[in-house]
């Protein structure tokens, strides 16, 4: 069984991030801040699929005070992302901002972080120092490795923010390249005692993004590493991160959301279109809330022994299928009633 790594604790809103606490999902808003309905749109859009912590982008000063009116309307802790301008930070802390993403690589001046570390003490909001291997700090340059740069560049600011006696802290240190972000974050973690935000940075479209980030953040969570984890892809619709996210946590059992589906992946054993019921019961199980796993089984060898250790599932066969539930057989059903059955002892639960 794995060992979460020990942590500070934080919180961000409402939300508790290290310590004991579950792996929390977040993502970031596509839409431009400034605009208030779009943006609180999609943060409803998120909160609904599952996501807990939102960050938004604030490249300017309309969109630090267009906090005010998008916080009013959601229900999820909001952070700040704030690159080169730290008067951005201290607006969007004054229009409550519930944390703050700095970049060590692109706010430097340690009178300009004072500032903002005073800020955000005053009101009790966390800050990530966020430290992407593509915008490192200038003067690391041709210092070591791309992980050392990346775990001095961390430490540096961190040192920083203890001196001002602040150590409401979370640290990132990612990459697009995996083995640099894994070993990142292997070493900061020996490091430091705060929570850790996992990703793999500008991961890729959803099909290869999602595959890299699994890998990279996967390997991480079983060795105990990662507080919170966003899955960043290249897409339009945010909730897909959100689901890859949780996907990545429910198989690593460190959290479980919604229905869980085994399918096998269909061979010349099978005698139904497998792949076809299972695509069709993917679907209908996102309107499920329900905690399950459902199997989709094509074949007698491993049909069976799958499908009776799910909480419903099929075993298909020529013409027929067997419905178990909870281990248990339940009935035999002909080929063209193999989804209304199965969908039926879904609703059962």
């Amino acid at each position: 069984m794995m060992k979460r790594r020990a942590s500070k604790v934080v919180r961000i809103g409402g939300v508790r991030i290290g310590g004991a606490a579950p792996v929390v999902v977040q993502s970031m808003t596509k839409t431009d801040t400034r605009d208030v309905k779009a943006t609180v749109r999609q943060i409803r859009q998120l909160e609904e699929c599952g996501c807990e912590i939102v960050r938004v982008a604030v490249p300017d000063m309309e969109a630090a005070k267009a906090i005010v009116g998008i916080k009013k309307k959601i229900s999820i802790p909001l952070i700040a992302d704030i690159h080169f301008d730290y008067r951005l930070a201290l607006e969007a802390l004054r229009s409550g901002a519930d944390g703050l993403r700095l970049n060590p690589g692109n706010i430097s001046d340690p009178e300009h972080i004072a500032k903002v570390v005073r800020a955000a003490k005053e009101r009790g909001v966390p800050i990530r120092v966020g430290v992407n291997a593509g915008s490192l700090p200038r003067a690391s340059k041709g210092k070591g490795s791309a992980v050392k740069r990346m775990v001095d560049a961390a430490l540096g600011e961190v040192r920083l923010l203890e001196s001002l006696d602040f150590d409401l802290i979370k640290v990132s240190v990612k990459a697009f390249d995996v083995p640099t972000t894994i070993e990142a974050y292997q070493a900061i973690a020996k490091k430091i005692p705060y929570p850790l935000h996992l990703g793999i940075t500008e991961a890729g479209l959803p099909w290869s993004g999602s595959i890299r980030s699994a890998v990279g953040l996967g390997i991480l969570l079983y060795e105990g590493i990662g507080d919170t984890i966003r899955v960043s892809l290249t897409t339009v619709d945010a909730c897909k991160e959100v689901e890859a996210a949780y996907e990545i946590l429910k198989s690593l059992k460190l959290r479980e959301r919604g229905p869980t589906l085994v399918s096998c992946p269909s061979c010349g054993r099978s005698e139904t279109d497998i792949v076809r019921l299972a695509q069709i019961v993917e679907e209908r199980l996102k309107g499920v809330e329900k905690t399950i796993k459902v199997a989709v089984m094509g074949c007698v060898v491993n049909g069976p022994g799958e499908a009776k250790d799910a909480d419903v599932g099929i075993a298909c066969g020529k013409g027929r299928g067997v419905i178990f539930r909870k281990g248990e057989k339940v009935r035999t059903v002909e080929e063209a009633d193999f989804l209304e059955a199965l969908m039926a002892e879904v609703g059962s639960l």
